[in-house]
């Protein structure tokens, strides 16, 4: 029972991490540019599938192809940013759902039309499969290398955020756009490259969660929920917050499929609706 259950808490670890990976892009869309964008996971499953097709087609080496599905899904995001999100920066929260739920749908298409309906096969290199021994328990390498990897990014995107002039002009512009500007900070270029690094770190988490997650065109619809209640409980605009609610709701989320199937997902909806009752500013709020 020990055992299973000390199983379950570390795929629940793996599972939350990879959701902190993929939403902590939108907390900074939504807290700290003030843009509810529902096309986020779009992003996701763009990093997705150029990992896959890098994988599958042109022999990329696995490590390989998670940086250039960031740099895919960055691009995208810059360019839609300076295309098309920017008009809707001052417009209402409505005309945005509207805006980005219409574009998750386009992406839906999209992917259908080049990639087809079916799930996408992936397949690992041999040094992520199988299990090694930690502290007595055996664990699966690629949940194992998941943690790793979404714990030198949050220490990179905390220092960048918090110890960089970027971040400190991420900041300035946030707060109030009229000051930074008149204190020499490019306003516009600081936001297209905030939501381009957003993108981007849902572009790596897609790549990454090819094999936890899966991979078909109504990815960004099927996990959309999800991203939003990291959001929503962790407290937009913060980097800490969302990553202790990913990992709140992935442990039991992975807790209740495994004790509970019958209850299935009801168990973290369940969860959200407490938190947010304790907490409706969230679990951590973005400091001026």
């Amino acid at each position: 029972m020990l055992t299973n259950f000390a199983g379950v808490l570390f795929d629940g670890i793996a599972y939350g991490s990879l959701l902190f990976l993929i939403s902590v892009g939108l907390s900074v869309t939504m807290g700290m540019m003030n843009f509810i964008n529902l096309a986020h996971g779009a992003f996701a499953m763009l990093g997705g599938y150029v990992s896959v097709t890098l994988l599958s087609r042109l022999g990329v080496p696995f490590l390989a192809s998670l940086p250039l599905a960031f740099l895919a899904s960055a691009f995208t995001g810059l360019v839609l940013e300076r295309l098309l999100y920017r008009r809707l920066y001052q417009a209402s929260h409505l005309d945005q759902v509207l805006f980005s739920i219409g574009l998750t749908f386009m992406s839906v298409a999209g992917a259908t039309w080049l990639f087809g309906p079916t799930q996408q096969p992936v397949t690992l290199p041999d040094w992520l499969r199988g299990q090694v021994s930690l502290l007595g328990l055996d664990v699966g390498v690629y949940r194992l290398f998941l943690i790793g990897v979404v714990v030198l990014v949050t220490l990179a995107l905390g220092l960048l955020i918090e110890r960089t002039r970027f971040g400190a002009q991420i900041r300035a512009s946030v707060d109030n756009q009229t000051a930074a500007a008149g204190l020499g900070i490019n306003v516009n270029l600081v936001f297209s490259l905030t939501f381009a690094l957003g993108s981007g770190l849902a572009g790596l988490g897609g790549g990454l969660g090819i094999d936890v997650l899966g991979l078909d065109p109504t990815f960004p619809i099927k996990y959309m929920v999800y991203f939003l209640l990291v959001v929503a409980v962790g407290g937009a605009g913060t980097i800490k917050g969302p990553l202790l609610a990913a990992l709140i709701l992935g442990v039991f989320d992975v807790a209740g499929k495994y004790y509970v199937p019958q209850v299935g997902a009801f168990v973290i909806y369940g969860l959200m609706v407490l938190l947010l009752i304790l907490f409706p500013a969230g679990l951590m709020r973005r400091k001026a």
